[in-house]
């Protein structure tokens, strides 16, 4: 069951679960809460108007719950995309709703489609630029590229750094050896991950932390 390129050659149909991850309405719930929250810091609000967005937001659960449901059964409904989310999952802090997200997005890309290209593609690419004054700045992550995906990666990589001992020991090590800062260290774990999981679909294989990263015997002993 080798794929020539990461998830080609299933069958489930890309808009359809495309459409269903886009429209799940993660985005939407976030931005309800964070009205709620307004709503209920100001004095002024009417408790009418409060629990009114606290239906609101039952309601986009319910919605959101909904269209998981059917994205996994478009998901399995296909054995090679079933399986494709049992290598997605293998991941610590990659959960079915991140690979049911990773699965919609990456399904409609070319089938040629390298890592480098899969990183371009999220906007996850580091662009070095210079000042006025030519002035080496420290490399930012491109605005580019497709929000879903990039999206997709952030809380992923964010609990991976956290839960795998692997992922977490690179994570510090861009902190410590590399000096980046907490937020450029996690989207350079993004953009690690996106590598590896373009190679666990390439060769068939869950993931393997030694091969995202070898920690130092030093690191192992303390």
């Amino acid at each position: 069951m080798n794929h020539s390129l990461p998830v080609a050659g299933i069958d489930v149909s890309s808009k359809s679960l495309d459409g269903v991850v886009r429209k799940n309405g993660k985005s939407y719930k976030a931005k309800a809460k964070n009205q709620l929250h307004a709503l209920k810091t100001s004095t002024q609000t009417p408790i009418f108007i409060i629990q009114d967005a606290i239906n609101s937001i039952t309601q986009l659960e319910a919605r959101i719950e909904g269209l998981k449901t059917i994205a996994i059964e478009l998901i399995n409904a296909d054995e090679e995309s079933k399986h494709t989310m049992s290598l997605l999952i293998s991941i610590k802090g990659v959960a079915e709703t991140t690979a049911i997200q990773l699965i919609g997005e990456l399904l409609v890309l070319p089938p040629d489609i390298t890592a480098k290209q899969w990183v371009a593609y999220a906007g996850l690419d580091p662009r070095i630029f210079h000042s006025g004054t030519s002035v080496n700045k420290k490399p930012r992550l491109s605005k580019a590229g497709n929000q879903y995906l990039r999206m997709a990666r952030y809380m992923p990589a964010l609990k991976a750094s956290y839960r795998d001992t692997h992922i977490r020991a690179y994570y510090q090590h861009l902190i410590t050896d590399n000096g980046l800062k907490k937020l450029q260290a996690i989207c350079a774990v993004m953009r690690k991950l996106l590598h590896a999981i373009h190679g666990m679909l390439r060769s068939n294989k869950p993931f393997d932390g030694v091969r995202f990263y070898v920690i130092p015997v030093a690191d192992t002993e303390h």
